[in-house]
């Protein structure tokens, strides 16, 4: 039985040693905990086959459709530290085809494989949880990345600092191809990077592939795709907590959500990781990392660019100089859309450096005070500098007045872009304890409902509120 996977791996066709076949391990007792009908849906699969005792089977990793799957080498900078890596608890099923896409299926704790090193390739059921509810939540948010379509406990337990519930989480993505694919192929040789980029090019950019200039096209490609990604990143307050050049897909999507978390009080030096203990992946910094995750990956393809290495650093640089300029254009546009203003002007990057610096100096939640600018609820901002504020809502209100649109196209417009919720870390934290504690999956069933209409102001007041002091959450972990 198929449940509707179209899969044609074209990975398979690289050289071998860019990945290595393994089988998944067995589960004891598989049982779907958590299944996204409407991403089934959307990929043409049989929802009713897959959310079953035999989809438990095929998402556990115990019955294998089709071509046995595989784990991928790579390498990457974590910390800033080189080193080699691969997928050491993930497995792609395969590459399924619906409508002339191409998605990758893979099984992210099923067990070790060439690349586990001292790991035992399984996953607790906290983290899968928490990656499902947040990857759903960013893609309603309308932020490129990965998505989630089961969570399936396998009857086992793993042991971390105490027995845990393991589980394994079905991940759907454009690839999982990474800038950490590309420094694992240049070590190998320059013939693997040329395959690799190649396919790379057909995969996501098949307008290149003919091109002379494909290289630096592709490069470009995505330098742009990952300005987009992180400025949206930025709009809506996420912190992604391992910005590790394994961790850049280049696609331009989100991928691997650890320690992640959203800002609720703003503040850009903010840090939720809890193995960041320098803040080097801080919400400020995130822009910066990747211009250096960008760097990192443009110098793999040094020896493709161009013949001469210096005209070929010359082309890599001059591309990565462009980055600023794209992600300051991408950011500004996320950021006076959430004012209302539905085309930036220079003149606008004041408002909203001056918008920010309140939101900072007052202590406010990120989330909450964009929404009740959107409602035009700007009176019931509580600030402790009314006169500071006063003038800025002012000079906001007269910009909007000044520009060539309807005072309902800008309260649209801010509706639409400022969600009313967001996974707001302690409502997180709450359900994956009662989850992992109790068995009690009824808070997280909500949370991913909930999260599938983020713009909604019929939420229960509960999920749209700021934190307490006491109910904030300081650290994430990893929970690998």
């Amino acid at each position: 039985m198929t449940f509707g996977f179209n899969f044609e791996t074209t990975y398979k066709n690289l050289s071998s040693h860019f990945f290595t076949e393994t089988l998944p391990e067995k589960s004891s007792n598989p049982e779907i905990v958590l299944f996204n009908e409407r991403l089934s849906d959307s990929l043409g699969l049989d929802k009713e086959a897959l959310n079953s005792e035999g989809g438990a089977g095929v998402f556990s990793g115990n019955e294998v459709i089709g071509e046995t799957p595989l784990a991928m080498a790579y390498a990457g900078h974590q910390f800033g530290q080189f080193t080699m890596l691969g997928d050491g608890r993930a497995l792609l099923l395969g590459e399924h085809m619906h409508h002339g896409e191409r998605y990758d299926v893979q099984l992210k704790g099923s067990g070790r494989t060439d690349y586990s090193r001292a790991g035992d390739g399984r996953a607790p059921l906290g983290p899968m949880l928490r990656e499902y509810i947040i990857s759903e939540a960013m893609h309603a948010l309308g932020v490129p990345t990965t998505r989630s379509l089961a969570v399936t406990l396998t009857g086992d337990s793993i042991m971390r600092e105490q027995p845990l519930k393991s589980a394994v989480l079905t991940r759907v993505a454009s690839s999982h191809l990474r800038a950490g694919t590309f420094q694992y192929a240049v070590i190998e040789s320059e013939e693997a990077l040329k395959e690799l980029t190649d396919y790379a090019i057909e995969r996501h950019y098949p307008d290149f592939a003919d091109k002379e200039n494909k290289y630096e096209l592709f490069l470009e490609a995505v330098i742009h795709a990952q300005s987009y990604l992180i400025a949206k990143w930025q709009s809506i307050g996420f912190i992604h907590g391992v910005m590790n050049t394994d961790n850049m897909a280049i696609s331009g999507e989100t991928i691997d959500y650890g320690p992640c978390a959203f800002i609720d009080h703003y503040d850009p030096a903010t840090v939720f990781s809890s193995i960041d203990v320098q803040g080097r992946y801080q919400f400020r910094n995130q822009p910066g990392i990747a211009q250096w995750n960008l760097a990192k990956f443009a110098e793999t393809l040094i020896p493709l660019l161009d013949e001469d290495q210096d005209q070929a650093i010359e082309i890599a640089q001059k591309k990565l100089n462009n980055y600023k300029d794209l992600y300051q254009t991408y950011w500004l546009t996320n950021m006076v859309n959430k004012l209302g203003i539905a085309t930036p002007e220079e003149s606008d990057v004041e408002l909203v450096l001056e918008f920010l610096e309140i939101l900072e100096k007052e202590a406010l939640d990120h989330t909450s005070t964009f929404r009740a600018l959107s409602l035009g609820h700007d009176s019931d901002i509580e600030v402790e500098d009314q006169e500071t504020f006063d003038a800025w809502v002012k000079k906001w209100h007269t910009a909007l007045e000044n520009k060539e649109q309807s005072a309902e196209d800008a309260s649209t417009l801010m509706k639409n872009i400022n969600p009313a919720v967001i996974p707001r870390n302690h409502l997180v934290e709450e359900a994956l304890f009662y989850a992992v504690k109790t068995d009690d999956l009824t808070k997280v069933e909500k949370l991913v409902e909930i999260f599938k209409d983020p713009y909604s102001d019929e939420h229960d007041e509960y999920y749209k509120r700021p934190p307490k002091e006491e109910e904030m959450i300081q650290n994430t972990f990893c929970g690998t």
